[in-house]
């Protein structure tokens, strides 16, 4: 049985032009970058390659700094965590704001600082599922120091209004820290347009391994490293520097912004073509708009079918989904964004995430609509609800 993968928000394929471009730095290429024999100084060029691949696809200004880590998560935790040590602990300002729909890593790392004393404020999605300009304006005080808000949302795809928010605090000179996580790769991601403080993101969500990530901070920005110890990347992050994974994610990233033009062609086409077909099914509810979301991602509720069961059907067809964020599938609780948008109790247990990629076949598609019309009329007829 031929497998489809549409869990792409959740991690992708390697490239394998990515696979080819880091595979020398296992076998020959394996010196350590910060020795100063033949062995380290041969992969140096290679690792300012993929510095500005990385900073070109961002638009980072030269005089920023992106530091490689692990993933986004370290990321996160970095920003979040720093400002504890940075400013809120020494200061009167011990407030931070962030949203309900951020990645557990934000939530926890906020949850963790509110046992220190720091209080946080959680915004609650609109009925569109948006966190407004308008929603972080109000919400900041004078003991504000940072505001969180993802760029793009894991589970729907709706894309955030990120320029604006950056706008509201900049006037009201408050950090701003974007996880980009699920933008970049689908839309344009460019820090001199949308002037963030700090963004993260991790190379296996744009066809890069796992086990690397960026953090960029924006030039006159002090945030305490969050591993300390030998001075790698300027003394932002200590640990011997992932060459392989390095040089991969910077050729991930150089690809997946010369594949933008097709996500916003072919790969959106696809998943229209799927929605419009999830929407004929009676008592369907795709959230967010569509010219809102990045192009690759549909969050389809169904009446009468649990999001669980569903996910089972299709996994049995060879078809791989979720039912929101990997990072917390095994959770049973209803989705915080369904919820949020309004939907009732039974809808917001049934959200189910299709998200695409640039390797997403027609015929992949094809499939999976006759095979989601399948499921949806077995478990109706087993429903004692419908």
């Amino acid at each position: 049985m031929e497998r489809i993968y549409l869990d792409n928000n959740a991690t992708t394929i390697v490239d394998p032009a990515v696979r080819d471009a880091m595979e020398p730095f296992y076998c020959h290429m394996y010196g350590n970058p910060n020795s100063l024999h033949s062995f380290g100084i041969e992969v140096r060029p290679y690792l300012h390659q993929a510095m500005e691949q990385l900073y070109t696809g961002i638009n980072a200004a030269d005089e920023d700094d992106i530091v490689i880590n692990s993933c986004a998560t370290e990321g996160n935790n970095t920003v979040i965590l720093g400002f504890y040590f940075n400013l809120l602990k020494d200061t009167r300002k011990k407030h931070i704001i962030t949203t309900q729909l951020e990645h557990p890593c934000i939530r926890e790392s906020c949850r963790y600082l509110e046992t220190h004393g720091v209080k946080v404020t959680y915004l609650a999605p609109d009925h569109d599922g948006m966190i407004t300009a308008e929603a972080v304006r109000e919400a900041i005080t004078d003991q504000t120091a940072l505001v969180s808000v993802m760029w793009a949302n894991n589970e729907t795809g709706l894309i955030l209004p990120i320029k604006e928010i950056a706008e509201v605090c900049r006037e009201r000179g408050v950090y701003l820290h974007t996880d980009a996580v699920q933008a970049i790769g689908k839309i344009k991601v460019d820090v001199q347009e949308v002037p963030v403080d700090f963004l993260t993101f991790s190379a296996h969500k744009f066809h890069g391994p796992k086990g690397v990530g960026g953090l960029y901070i924006r030039n006159g920005v002090s945030l305490p490293p969050l591993l300390h110890g030998g001075e790698q990347m300027g003394g932002r992050r200590a640990g011997t520097v992932d060459v392989p994974g390095m040089v991969a994610m910077g050729k991930a990233m150089e690809l997946a912004n010369q594949h933008l033009a097709f996500e916003q062609t072919e790969v959106r086409r696809l998943r229209d073509k799927l929605e419009d077909a999830l929407l004929k099914i009676d008592d369907v509810l795709v959230v967010g708009k569509r010219e809102l979301r990045t192009p690759n991602t549909v969050y389809v509720s169904i009446r009468g079918v649990e999001g669980e069961a569903l996910i089972w059907d299709l996994n049995q067809n060879g078809i791989a989904a979720s039912t929101g964020s990997a990072c917390a599938s095994e959770s049973l609780e209803a989705s915080p964004i369904l919820t949020a948008i309004g939907a009732d109790k039974e809808l917001a247990h049934t959200g189910v995430r299709l998200s695409l990629s640039r390797f997403t076949t027609e015929q992949e598609i094809d499939f999976t609509i006759y095979t989601i019309s399948k499921a949806v009329m077995r478990l109706r007829q087993l429903s004692t609800s419908y």
